[in-house]
């Protein structure tokens, strides 16, 4: 098992986005130094003037192209793998260097209206990604099978790849999910129906297939790395963004959906009564900084979550064991939007209400058990009113 030390620079894929920025941010803070991968000179600018009072700790390397391969659909098994191991690698010249790998490029939307949309990028470029890792990251050359890589590298320590509770379950069936589950049916499902597939479908597909294939690649090559694989599963990811945004439109989806949930507002009874678990973005960023730092958890996937919500009502949890329900500590997210006094957004001075009492008669879809994550990285969680109060100010701050 390996750490990374402080004189360490770590490599960050898809660094303008709204997870990744604040990875970056909270790596700089603790010294390290950072390689941020965009895939233009343009969308690197904004993170330089951004990352600018860090000086030469902070640097761009640019990623044009990670999705060159189309795939075919045949199953989250070694058929499908098979069709990504060979390709050559975008990421060659990025990963050179650095002695750590956070993977957060991945594409997230649920309107995909064809498999290959999500399915291309998300697998492609996890695989992508260990494979320029193995091939700069060597104990030792395989010359015979690959001639072309040079003979000696600098070591790559750690690979952590930020994957989603979508590759956990397809929370069809309500259970307490742990790191052992995994959304099998999700495949099923792309396999029969194709494009016909609901977007979300497409989603946890493509979540679940980038997972599964990168451990694959990873139990594959282990003998011939020196660096081992940490993953995290995160469900929605909240909290105030830092990366460049023009407009509301310009939100992530999961931002996108809470902000029309907390402060547009208009939405059906029966989407309120839906939504599944929780974490705010900065604590996500700092599960990704300490999964680099703890010795136990190379080789571990580890659900990250903060708690189990619905749009309408958001279930607090206690620091100690935020696993366990606590059925006298409740509140709704739009009751703690109402709440605040002064509010954090008073150009919007009526927000929505929804439907009081709503939650009250449903449960979240699942719920996740974080004991791993609280055993290995010590992580806490911000809560519903904090993630509220931060995400209410910056829109305000915004003009939203």
């Amino acid at each position: 098992m390996h750490t990374i030390s402080s004189s360490d620079k770590v490599l960050v894929s898809g660094a303008n986005g709204f997870v990744a920025m604040w990875v970056v941010h909270k790596l700089l803070d603790k010294g390290y130094a950072v390689r941020g991968a965009v895939r233009s000179p343009h969308k690197g600018r904004y993170l330089e003037d951004y990352f600018k009072a860090y000086g030469n700790k902070f640097e761009i390397a640019i990623v044009e192209d990670i999705t060159k391969v189309v795939i075919r659909i045949c199953g989250v098994d070694q058929r499908l793998i098979s069709h990504f191991l060979y390709q050559d690698g975008a990421f060659d010249e990025a990963v050179k260097g650095v002695h750590a790998i956070v993977h957060t490029a991945s594409p997230f939307y649920l309107d995909a209206p064809s498999v290959n949309e999500l399915l291309g990028p998300a697998v492609n470029g996890t695989v992508g990604i260990l494979k320029s890792a193995l091939k700069y990251g060597l104990v030792q050359s395989p010359r015979s099978s690959f001639p072309d890589w040079p003979l000696f590298r600098q070591g790559i320590k750690r690979v952590i790849v930020t994957s989603s509770a979508a590759a956990v379950s397809d929370f069809s069936v309500y259970k307490v999910l742990n790191e052992d589950d995994w959304n099998e049916p999700s495949i099923r499902e792309i396999e029969t129906k194709g494009a016909g597939a609901p977007g979300y479908v497409k989603y946890y597909a493509s979540k679940t297939a980038a997972e599964r294939a990168a451990w694959i690649f990873y139990k594959e090559n282990k003998t011939m790395i020196s660096w081992d694989l940490t993953v995290l599963n995160p469900p929605y990811v909240f909290g105030p963004p830092i990366h460049e945004l023009g407009s509301v439109e310009a939100l992530n989806t999961s931002s996108r959906l809470w902000y029309d949930a907390v402060v547009v507002g208009g939405q059906p009874e029966d989407f309120l009564k839906t939504g599944l678990a929780f974490i705010d973005v900065r604590d996500l960023a700092n599960a990704h900084t300490l999964a680099l730092e703890k010795e136990a958890a190379g080789d571990e996937r580890i659900i990250v979550s903060g708690g189990p919500f619905i749009w309408q009502q958001w279930r607090r949890y206690p620091s100690v064991k935020p696993y366990f329900i606590i059925a006298n500590q409740l509140c709704t997210a739009v009751d703690v939007a109402t709440s605040f006094s002064p509010s954090p957004i008073l150009s919007h001075p009526k927000l929505p209400v929804g439907y009081p009492g709503l939650a009250d008669t449903v449960k979240p879809l699942a719920e996740f058990d974080t004991r791993k994550a609280a055993r290995i990285l010590g992580l806490t969680y911000l809560n519903q009113e904090q993630v509220t109060r931060d995400c209410l100010a910056d829109f305000e701050k915004r003009g939203w």
